[in-house]
Formats: structure tokens, sequence, C-alpha cells
């Protein structure tokens, strides 16, 4: 045995073969991560405690965005970078009116784009007509129901959308 060992009175049957001794860093206790907290993101029950209102970005009511459907497929890519709240959130519940419930999670900041994710991955496997509503509609929070949580609305049918073709036309003539 090494003289680094020699201290020891118990040896990990696991650690006895090896022929070095652990580095001195992994002896030290882990500590909490520092990239878990990024500054102006919140968890949600901290905002709870302090009675901070939350504001929903306006944009998740113009998805028109099929829940079977991946979340590339929204009509306009751009707002899937937005927050979902105001201000920033680690972690909120998504809650369904037949009660089910995702969550979205993102150490940065909690993006519409994490909300459609968790979503879709409920709704990915479903076929159009076993859904009855299967358009996201928007979101809504309602502090007096759950301060930690989003209602999610949906609706029978998107709003008509011009096809990929018209869009290039029009984009085109201008």
């Amino acid at each position: 045995m090494s003289a680094d060992t020699s201290d020891l009175t118990k040896v990990d049957s696991a650690v006895s073969g090896l022929s070095s001794s652990p580095t001195e860093s992994k002896m030290q206790p882990r500590s909490a991560r520092k990239s878990s907290s990024y500054p102006g993101v919140f968890n949600i029950n901290d905002l709870e405690k302090e009675g901070t209102k939350i504001e929903i970005a306006s944009e998740t009511q113009k998805l028109n965005w099929k829940l079977n459907e991946s979340v590339n497929n929204v009509d306009d890519p751009t707002v899937l970078k937005k927050m979902l709240t105001t201000p920033p959130v680690k972690k909120i519940d998504l809650h369904f009116p037949l009660g089910l419930e995702v969550s979205a999670r993102n150490l940065k900041g909690v993006t519409i784009k994490d909300a459609l994710e968790a979503i879709h991955k409920q709704f990915k496997k479903k076929a159009d007509d076993e859904l009855d509503a299967p358009y996201l509609k928007g979101f809504e929070w309602d502090p007096e129901e759950s301060w930690t949580r989003l209602k999610v609305h949906q609706a029978q049918s998107g709003a008509p959308v011009a096809s990929k073709k018209e869009k290039k036309k029009k984009g085109g003539d201008e």
C-alpha cells in the first residue's frame, strides 16, 4: 500500500484493487453547481412566496400549433426562443383541463419552445382523430387556482393559414 492510503481504516472493495489513490479534487465534497442559477431566472415557488405576478408571452396565443406535430411546424419559429413567462422561471407545470399535467424545464429560463416540447412529448403518438381539441389556443395563469402552474387552453381548429407556396409568392412580389 502507498503512504496516501495508510491513513484509511476502511477500504472499499472497489477501491482496494486500484494501484493509485484518488486525486485530492475527487475527495472534496461536491458543492452545488454554479450553472444551476442564472441571473434573472427564478424558481416559481420563490415568486409565489414573494407575491410576484407572472405574465405569459402573448405570442403563445398566435402559434397555430397542433399538439401532435413537431414544434418545428410552428408558423413563426422566431417566437420559440422567447421566454414563456416574465419573469423567467426554471420550471413550470402546464395543466390540461382533463387533469394531465406536464412540466417544462430550462435552467436558463423556460422558453415557448420548452413548453411546446413538453406538451408534444405527451401527444406525439396520438392521431388527429384521437384529440378533441388538437390545437394550442394559449396559456392562462390563474394565481387563485394555482400560482405555480399554467392552464393550457386548446381549440378545435387552428387559424386559417396561407400555404408555404402562397407565402413565397407574397414575399417574392414585394
